[in-house]
């Protein structure tokens, strides 16, 4: 398993090994983080990548595209935009992955995935998924907006 990292050092890390993954097209987003989560984008930082730290004791890691304007209905129009093309994104992601209205007036596209101990290994596999999401639901939103 190798060694062990806290949140927040997983979090700080997350970035760069995104980068290692994804394919050259999508590696110019910028990022920010807190101990609990991070957050990659590339021309506003309401629409984001996120991972967040559900907790252990809820034993889950949230990997999604969240939409967080203070424009309810711009999010709910890219949320639609977004559904109409689940069929494909579950065929390619996973059928986990799922639309859905959130708090504030914000929604996401997401899937959760489970919580392990922080390691290299696990920031790996998670970075992983977050490449596969960005190269699959990138292209989407870029012809929604």
């Amino acid at each position: 398993m190798g060694e062990r990292l806290t949140s927040g050092q997983f979090m700080a890390a997350l970035p760069e090994t995104v980068r290692g993954h994804v394919v050259p097209a999508w590696r110019g987003f910028r990022s920010q983080h807190r101990a609990w989560l991070c957050q990659l984008y590339f021309a506003d930082p309401t629409v984001h990548y996120e991972v967040w730290n559900m907790g252990e004791r809820r034993g889950r890691l949230e990997v999604g595209l969240h939409f967080e304007s203070r424009d309810k209905e711009r999010n709910h129009r890219l949320m639609q935009q977004m559904s109409m093309a689940m069929v494909g994104v579950k065929a390619t992601l996973g059928d986990e992955w799922e639309c859905e209205t959130w708090d504030r007036g914000w929604t996401k596209v997401y899937t959760t995935v489970p919580y392990e101990p922080f390691s290299r290994t696990y920031l790996d596999r998670v970075a992983r998924e977050l490449a596969r999401a960005i190269e699959v639901l990138q292209p989407l939103l870029e012809r929604a907006r």
